[in-house]
């Protein structure tokens, strides 16, 4: 067969065969997590040798592997490595949130920073501060071990689940769902800095580093809940992946194609709004991640749809090198990582709202 000079080049694809089913699969986005995840092992390496101890990369393996110093050892397992898979895991969970929110609303602005899910995470969280008189990691033990991530999921599902409230209408527009979540957000946040300004000054001073997003003083307790939520939730919105790959077509083609359209699109927001939720838990709202990783992967991928496993690769490869980057960059000076993720990804956000302005 002969190809013209317009014809597009053939799509190399390989084939996952389980039993009888064979799913074909391109070769790109099998590349493209695969790769993601030796940078993220990468990242891992450095970000346990940089610090004020500084262990080289060859004897940080030594260490994971039994053969490194004890003292290396406890800076490395007990300092280091809850602090490296926490970021690792919220980052793969807040990009997985936003791509599925993504496919749903089919917007690329769709994401839990601006459907209301952190801003009401963080929004609970300060008034649990304001009223308890103490912050994540202050004096009182039961608010800061069970009250701040209570009222972090709880205020998550609750933002989240008012702006689906309020933007449905016989279905689900993603135009209206991204304009209704500015709203419920900015509600949220002016919230937020009411409740500060009620506080005492200690106190909002530790809840506004909360808030910003940060891996300060993560330990194996920040660890587990996100893990757990991961283990959970990935295989189910795994299942799940036939319902968004019909949603991009419209409603009534996935009904045609006989997908359950508003069960499945409101099972998949669930999922979506409990990972972000977690993830806000365990870390704080970390900024942009849930924007601009699933629309990384996209390009990379050269896929139709956000895809999930790449885009939560992503997420945590962005989410590691962000905390690197605010741990050892300044020196004495220590940033929260939403900081860093602000920097980068508000010029992102701009980037994509103008690019909507133009294909509208």
């Amino acid at each position: 067969m002969t190809l013209s000079k317009t014809s597009p080049p053939p799509v190399r694809r390989s084939s996952v065969r389980l039993a009888r089913a064979s799913f074909p699969v391109k070769a790109r986005a099998l590349a493209v997590p695969l790769a993601g995840l030796g940078v993220l092992v990468l990242l891992i390496a450095l970000s346990l040798g940089r610090g004020d101890v500084p262990i080289s990369v060859p004897e940080v393996v030594r260490t994971l592997f039994g053969a490194g110093d004890e003292g290396n050892y406890w800076v490395i397992m007990d300092l280091r490595m809850p602090r490296a898979l926490t970021g690792a895991l919220v980052g793969a969970a807040l990009a997985l949130a936003g791509a599925i929110m993504q496919t749903v609303a089919r917007n690329p602005l769709a994401s839990p920073d601006v459907l209301g899910v952190t801003s009401g995470a963080s929004a609970a969280v300060v008034a649990v501060v304001v009223l308890s008189g103490s912050a994540y990691g202050g004096v009182s033990g039961l608010v800061a071990q069970a009250g701040v991530p209570a009222a972090a999921l709880a205020g998550g599902l609750a933002g989240g689940f008012a702006v689906y409230a309020l933007a449905w209408r016989r279905g689900l527009d993603g135009f209206r769902l991204v304009l209704v979540g500015i709203g419920v957000q900015a509600v949220l946040v002016n919230l937020k800095y009411w409740l500060l300004t009620l506080g005492d000054v200690n106190d909002a001073g530790r809840a506004m580093v909360w808030i910003t997003g940060s891996l300060n003083g993560r330990g194996w307790e920040h660890v587990e809940p996100v893990g757990i939520a991961l283990a959970v939730l990935i295989p189910l919105t795994l299942l799940g992946a036939r319902t968004l790959g019909a949603l991009q077509f419209g409603d009534d083609t996935a009904r045609g194609l006989g997908v359950r359209v508003d069960r499945g699109r409101a099972l998949l927001v669930l999922g979506a709004v409990l990972l972000a939720a977690v993830a806000t838990a365990s870390a704080g709202p970390v900024q942009f991640v849930a924007l601009a990783a699933p629309q990384i992967a996209l390009r990379l991928s050269g896929a139709s749809q956000p895809p999930l496993i790449a885009s939560a690769v992503t997420g945590a490869v962005l989410t590691l090198g962000a905390d690197l980057i605010a741990r050892t960059a300044f020196h004495a000076v220590e940033l929260p990582v939403g900081v860093i993720t602000a920097v980068l990804g508000a010029p992102y956000l701009i980037y994509l709202l103008i690019r909507q302005r133009r294909r509208a």
